[in-house]
């Protein structure tokens, strides 16, 4: 029980810091690169795969936590876009996208691995 609360928690904080680096990234699209549409969309997508997370704490049934992290999974999955779309269109320079896609890709293995953790244990 305690690896399963231990991970969680890894799971909240590594959310948590990677929305911190999300809205600093935004800052800087919307700033300095003058980018408001596509910002505000990496901005959407990579802030909630935390809030779901968060959300799932207190889900009311195994079905809603597997709905709520699978929906964070989704998230995941479409900031990862986003982050390799500014990578390839110049907006982020190579080693800007590869720390943000290092860090998006583990975010999407713990999930992937705790949805399917969650659905064994249904």
């Amino acid at each position: 029980m305690k690896n399963k609360i231990m991970g969680k928690n890894v799971l909240k904080d590594k959310s948590y810091s990677f929305a911190i680096r999300i809205v600093q990234l935004y800052k800087h699209l919307s700033e300095t690169k003058r980018e408001f549409v596509l910002s505000k969309q990496v901005l959407r997508s990579g802030t909630s795969v935390g809030a779901l997370i968060r959300e799932a704490e207190f889900a009311q049934s195994k079905k809603d936590f597997i709905s709520k992290m699978s929906i964070s999974l989704k998230e995941a999955n479409e900031t990862s876009y986003w982050i390799d779309l500014f990578k390839d269109t110049s907006f982020l320079t190579i080693d800007e996208h590869s720390s943000l896609s290092e860090e998006i890709k583990e975010l999407i293995k713990i999930l992937v691995s705790t949805v399917k953790t969650a659905k064994q244990n249904l």
